[in-house]
């Protein structure tokens, strides 16, 4: 055993200092050529050893390989930056406005690989996407609103496809009988807040690719379990997240849990959500020192990420109101229940000192207000959350701009839909900022970012250095896809988003569309 130790020993140590006596004697200087403990130097070196590295040598870009490196950085100094992954595609996000104003990105499943453009959820745990369909949304260009062809997932094209057995312990039907085929799958059903909008199918295993975020990036691939989405219903069918639904949440069977408890990454992501429609995901990223935060409240029933108001600021006014609210990307526009919705409404109100305008039934906000033709510039009140803990979180997007082309009227709403019981702050409430879900501290971190730059605390709005007034539109189909377009809904009228400027009164003049309102928080998983 004594022999064996100090080759253990010297093989687990970071780095091993290869020493040439030729350049110690050749100059007066020596130095030191350092390799990292599983680069190919040392495997070779190693392997021409009498004894090898014991379990083996982790292959290159396998889920071990980068567990194993990770395993060693978390032993770093508290200083040093953790390991931060991304889609293998990009880390960038794209909200499209015609599928439900929520944030959407491409991830690669399977081997081969398929690409999937997925809704980001931070409301719901479980993956999916169409698969083997019996009742799924179009997926040809000339049939779906993005002018571009979708990918069917399917178990029997992938090498690396299993199925997730009935008894496993990711299976919600492992302790009821209830499978079908005697166990060899596990079927799944979610239900959401949506109107009757579901997926049901069962799960699988297979590659999801992800790439590292340094100054090499390579490729990870990284098993994990999602859904066989089969039938779809309600939204699924076109409205949003046609594609599939990436869930987020803090449940076992979601992705970054998933990644986490491989040791790829730490516990903890930020999504950043920026005023022009781009944003950004980071898994493994926990934010930075000067980054405000609130604890999560910590619920063993449902494991969503739910935090504490303590108050609203709107303008010069507060209000001690107390609710819970989720933090849920998945929903188009904040929803609020009362005492909360008429403070935040009626404070807004007092503070515009403007007449409240008529507004249709198909427009799901009260508090809306016309604009003159000669008013270019519209200011409306800076609103804050006061959180628990002491921290604000400002709502940098308020508003909505309407305009009915029609009868040539034009008004803005505060962003705001009434509740009965649900306390939501949604994708609109947490545009202009990064927001770190950080579930190894159990907190949420947010700074106002412009999405563009790895570090940013200038005032909102941002534009990235040599950027033109309008960002580039995405390649999402042939004509491509701009978020800052404008877009026709119901009676000839024309929804539009205004951003606003970091001041006592927001300043709004620029524009992007806006589609339905939803709320992909599950009710029922099977």
């Amino acid at each position: 055993m004594a022999a064996y130790s100090w080759f253990t020993c010297l093989i687990f140590f970071f780095v091993i200092a290869v020493l040439s006596l030729e350049e110690i004697y050749a100059s007066p200087a020596f130095g030191f050529d350092m390799h990292h403990r599983f680069s190919d130097r040392v495997r070779q070196w190693a392997k021409s050893m009498p004894r090898d590295l014991p379990g083996g040598w982790p292959e290159k870009g396998t889920v071990d390989y980068y567990a194993a490196l990770v395993g060693h950085d978390r032993g770093r100094s508290l200083g040093e930056e953790a390991a931060k992954l991304a889609f293998s595609d990009s880390n960038e996000t794209l909200r499209i406005n015609s599928l439900g104003f929520l944030h959407y990105a491409f991830v690669s499943l399977g081997s081969p690989n398929v690409t999937f453009l997925v809704a980001l959820d931070t409301g719901s745990n479980l993956f999916w996407v169409p698969c083997d369909c019996m009742s799924c949304a179009p997926t040809t260009s000339d049939s779906n609103s993005l002018g571009m062809d979708l990918n069917i997932y399917s178990p029997s094209l992938s090498n690396t496809s299993q199925n997730i057995s009935c008894n496993s312990s990711l299976c919600a039907y492992r302790n009821h009988n209830e499978c079908p085929g005697g166990g060899d799958i596990c079927p799944y059903m979610v239900e959401y807040v949506s109107a009757q909008t579901s997926s049901s199918g069962f799960l699988v295993n297979d590659i999801l690719y992800l790439t590292t975020e340094d100054s090499k990036p390579e490729i990870v691939k990284a098993p994990i379990v999602f859904g066989c989405g089969q039938i779809q219903t309600g939204s699924f069918l076109g409205a949003a997240a046609p594609n599939g639904l990436f869930g987020l949440g803090m449940d076992n069977l979601s992705v970054p849990s998933v990644l986490s408890s491989r040791g790829l990454i730490s516990n903890s992501f930020s999504m950043c959500f920026g005023l022009d429609g781009v944003g950004r995901i980071n898994f493994g990223d926990q934010g930075s020192s000067d980054q405000l935060e609130t604890p999560f409240n910590v619920n063993q029933k449902n494991s969503i990420y739910n935090i504490s108001i303590t108050g609203i600021e709107v303008g010069s006014t507060s209000s001690d109101v107390s609710f819970s609210a989720l933090v849920d990307s998945g929903t188009s526009f904040t929803t609020l229940a009362d005492p909360a919705y008429t403070k935040l409404s009626e404070n807004f109100n007092a503070e515009l000192k403007k007449k409240r305008a008529n507004v249709d039934s198909s427009i799901p906000f009260e508090y809306c207000y016309y604009i003159s033709s000669d008013e270019s510039v519209t200011h409306v009140p800076v609103i804050n959350f006061n959180t628990r803990g002491g921290s604000k979180f400002p709502v940098n997007y308020p508003v909505i701009f309407i305009s009915n082309q029609q009868e040539r009227d034009f008004m803005y709403c505060l962003a705001l839909v009434k509740s009965s019981k649900l306390n939501i702050i949604g994708q609109n409430f947490l545009t202009g900022l990064r927001i770190v879900f950080d579930r190894e501290r159990m907190i949420l971190g947010w700074k106002k970012f412009n999405c563009y730059n790895n570090e940013d605390s200038n005032p909102l709005p941002v534009k990235p250095k040599n950027s033109p007034a309008v960002p580039p539109a995405s390649n999402l189909g042939p004509n491509g896809y701009n978020p800052e377009a404008t877009k026709q809904v119901g009676n000839g009228s024309q929804v539009t988003v205004l951003s606003p400027s970091d001041s006592h009164s927001s300043s709004f003049n620029r524009f992007a569309s806006i589609g339905l309102s939803l709320f992909l928080l599950p009710l029922v998983i099977l």
